[in-house]
């Protein structure tokens, strides 16, 4: 037997707090408040959908966000989670799988994302 959280309790915050979710793309880690490091080239935060939450997960479902360089060149390496597209409430940061080269008029797509919390008691 697994020790940890229990499920119904995870999915439930999972769908209270990331039911939908507006990232920012940094060129750096964005510290603690989400602020640090913002990439340049398009500074609008983008919506992501999300499913329901099942066994601790939560992923990303429907359209993708974009973002289109205007203008810079810069390598983004990661994202911000918010509650709001401006002002709102920072809840979350993380690292892409790999840096991103972006360069002028280039776009820059949010293909999956997801959040999960762990362990899940069984």
């Amino acid at each position: 037997m697994t020790t940890g959280f229990a499920a119904s309790l995870v999915n439930a915050w999972l769908d209270a707090d990331y039911a939908t979710v507006w990232h920012k793309i940094h060129t750096a880690d964005p510290g603690s408040a989400g602020t640090t490091a913002a990439a340049a080239g398009d500074t609008a935060r983008k919506q992501s959908t999300m499913a329901s939450a099942s066994a601790g997960s939560k992923a990303q479902t429907g359209t993708a966000p974009v973002w289109t360089n205007g203008g810079t060149s810069e390598s983004v390496s990661h994202l911000s989670q918010w509650t709001l597209v401006t002002a709102g409430t920072f809840k979350s940061s993380c690292a892409l799988a790999s840096p991103q080269a972006w360069v002028s008029t280039n776009t820059l797509t949010l293909t999956s994302w997801s959040v999960s919390i762990a362990p899940i008691a069984a």
